[in-house]
């Protein structure tokens, strides 16, 4: 792959990782409950099911999903459930400053790992938005070498743009005032979820 070709899929990453959703609301989420640590597990976890759907499109799978209806309406409407599930947790969630000891304890990097994955696995759009990326940038007779790149490249770049996030959030001075204010955070996250699974549904 050519470094120009290479600099625009990744300039596309970059921005598509910058745009905030979701995938920012878990991050935030497990950075606030957990610290530095859980919020960085669920940046890897996320970035691992981002590499997956890149994969499996440079395979040709993002294909038969697109063309095999009732499995993309599995995969989409379970995502519209985890994202469902996720906002009513972020409504329901204790908002009290005292209950932060009990948050923290419930913060466990399985759970940290598994929510943060999901978000990325559970939805469907990866695998079309890929679909149409790579289509502009891989050529029929493309090597191995590249299609590993081209997948290491949006992999790296969303892991790492939501690691330097959990870095930044879980700045002591950053990270006490998000936590003061933790069931303000918690209830707009639950509307953007909910206003976010009603788009994918819909």
């Amino acid at each position: 792959m050519e470094l120009t070709a290479w600099l625009s899929l990744a300039s596309i990453c970059i921005l598509g990782a910058m745009t905030p959703g979701p995938s920012l609301a878990v991050v935030l989420k497990h950075t606030i409950s957990g610290g530095r640590i859980n919020g960085m597990i669920a940046s890897i976890a996320h970035g691992l099911g981002v590499s997956l759907y890149a994969a499996l499109t440079v395979l040709g799978m993002a294909v038969i999903i697109q063309e095999t209806p009732w499995l993309f309406n599995i995969i989409k409407y379970a995502g519209v459930a985890f994202l469902l599930w996720l906002a009513f947790k972020a409504l329901t969630a204790k908002s009290a400053l005292a209950d932060l000891q009990v948050q923290n304890s419930e913060a466990s990097w399985q759970k940290s790992a598994y929510e943060g994955f999901n978000i990325a696995f559970l939805n469907p759009k990866l695998a079309l938005f890929f679909l149409a990326l790579f289509s502009q940038f891989i050529q029929v007779d493309a090597s191995s070498q590249q299609k590993i790149l081209m997948v290491a490249t949006v992999g790296g770049i969303d892991t790492l743009w939501y690691c330097i996030i959990a870095v930044v959030l879980s700045q002591s001075s950053v990270l006490v005032k998000l936590r003061a204010n933790t069931h303000i955070v918690d209830k707009i996250t639950g509307v953007a979820l909910i206003g976010v699974a009603m788009r994918v549904m819909l």
